[in-house]
């Protein structure tokens, strides 16, 4: 399948670059302010397109606890960073405010996005609560901002929840496609930075022929052959960074080595 958002590739690498505490959240740095959320993001961002990746998206995920509706202070102060960014972007990038689709979809329409990722459909028990998306209010947001081509990636199986949903994931996935118009669908482990299961990454493939299908969290160099037999992109955060650890700056070797057997791949 060919990505029209990535620059035509059959094979996606998509690298995040996690912003750091926004302005109003509990591990928000107020001496080193929006200047250092914005140095800090630009050197993660340099090291990820040194290393050769295809894609950026910049997520908020420090802004631990999470919450279903962003702060004005938060979406305003995520704009800010990923449009002092833009000029630096060699590649496609995306956003993702956690886990607020709407407000995803609006700093994604005003900063020229090409994509957004979030959970858009689902109920879920999380660790923030009752976990309800609206997928029709964030399309239809999308609409009114007049970003039609803004594609939107459906993370089916939430990280820190666990879906109230009894359908097979691959009936979900199939649903999102065809009930709430999503243009790729994600699949996730239980938590960031480790691994979906195969076989349910291998049961979305089988039923989803129309729109990508990503692994959206625990790819690594040791199973990105795997994982890309089966899926035709990957999201990446926790693997470039340095010793794994999410909360690290990338690591710009780990990036290199990686994307060296990506190449071998696609």
């Amino acid at each position: 399948m060919v990505f029209d958002f990535f620059g035509a590739r059959r094979k996606v690498v998509v690298g995040m670059v996690h912003i750091g505490a926004l302005p109003g959240t509990p591990l928000y740095d107020a001496d080193g302010g929006v200047e250092k959320l914005i140095a800090d993001a630009a050197s993660d961002l340099e090291k990820l397109q040194a290393g050769g990746i295809h894609s950026v998206m910049f997520g908020n995920e420090n802004d631990r606890p999470y919450v279903f509706k962003g702060s004005p202070a938060t979406i305003a102060a995520m704009t800010a960073v990923v449009t002092a960014l833009k000029p630096m972007l060699k590649v496609p990038f995306g956003v993702n405010y956690l886990w607020d689709p709407s407000a995803s979809v609006a700093i994604a329409a005003a900063t020229g996005a090409s994509f957004a990722r979030e959970i858009f459909t689902g109920l879920f028990a999380s660790d923030m609560g009752l976990w309800q998306p609206n997928a029709a209010e964030a399309l239809r947001l999308r609409r009114d901002l007049g970003r039609p081509d803004l594609k939107l990636l459906f993370n089916i199986n939430a990280e820190f929840a666990h879906t109230l949903d009894q359908r097979p994931i691959a009936l979900r996935a199939k649903s999102a496609v065809f009930s709430s118009l999503a243009d790729a669908i994600l699949v996730s482990g239980p938590i960031t930075g480790q691994p979906a299961q195969t076989s349910d990454l291998r049961a979305v493939r089988d039923v989803i022929d129309t729109v990508p299908v990503f692994a959206n969290t625990g790819v690594n160099i040791d199973n990105v052959r795997e994982v890309f037999s089966i899926a035709d992109g990957i999201i990446i955060g926790s693997h470039f960074k340095v010793d794994g650890n999410t909360w690290n700056a990338v690591d710009g070797d780990r990036v290199k080595r990686f994307m060296d057997v990506v190449e071998t791949i696609s």
